[in-house]
């Protein structure tokens, strides 16, 4: 592993440097290897992870070349950390979506159009009307991240999904009462959506700050020693 990481650190490096730009194929196995003092295997593994980090891109039958490196792109490869975060690990990316996502709503007041909000309208009746957990986390998902790309900032976007993923979501929601926390989270979303009609950034923050907090303490109530408590449904 110390080798990979070796020729992972060196291929970053010429990125870093600009020697190898967004976009640019890299060169030939043999003549890249040789370039860096590695040998073939090292390369290999090296680009296989840098691949799979989004880093580098594999083209079959064309080559690897260097990603676009656009920051949304690379925060797409933390959200398995996040599907496997519990307890604690969950608590403190809920934390972080609670200083981020309140805010990008409050943004987000002047920025939906009409046909915007009346899309999230529509959202929550779906979600109203959800039949399981699943479908009502879908429709949740879908109802938080279209407010978040009115801001039109796809970094704060992809950092928001990748803070409370749908495996994530699903866990919270069915290891709390479960007919409680949907309820009271149907009666949040539609505080967020008043404020949002009524252009008020200022209320919106407030309404999105209430219901990440609510979450947050459910979670933070119910860990200890940093793993979650059985299921009380």
């Amino acid at each position: 592993m110390a080798l990979t990481d070796e020729a992972m650190d060196k291929i970053k490096a010429m990125i870093l440097a600009g020697e190898l730009a967004p976009g640019s194929r890299l060169p030939k196995e043999d003549v890249l290897a040789a370039q860096l003092g590695l040998s073939r295997n090292s390369l290999r593994e090296a680009v296989r992870a840098l691949t799979a980090l989004r880093i580098l891109v594999s083209r079959q039958g064309d080559g690897t070349y260097v990603s676009s490196l656009e920051p949304h792109l690379l925060l797409g490869t933390l959200s398995f950390a996040a599907d496997v975060s519990h307890g604690r690990a969950a608590l403190q990316l809920l934390q972080v979506r609670r200083l981020l996502e309140p805010q990008a709503t409050g943004l987000a007041a002047s920025a939906l159009r009409p046909r915007d909000l009346k899309e999230l309208r529509d959202i929550l009746d779906r979600c109203r009307s959800a039949d399981t957990v699943e479908d009502f986390v879908a429709h949740d998902i879908a109802f938080h991240l279209r407010i978040v790309e009115a801001v039109g900032n796809p970094v704060l976007s992809m950092l928001l999904q990748v803070l409370s993923t749908r495996t994530q979501r699903v866990r919270i929601v069915r290891g709390s009462r479960t007919r409680d926390a949907l309820e009271s989270a149907h009666r949040d979303h539609e505080e967020i959506l008043r404020a949002l009609r009524a252009r008020d950034a200022l209320l919106a923050v407030s309404a999105a700050t209430v219901h990440i907090t609510a979450v947050e303490q459910w979670l933070a109530t119910s860990c200890v020693d940093g793993v979650l408590r059985p299921a009380d449904v």
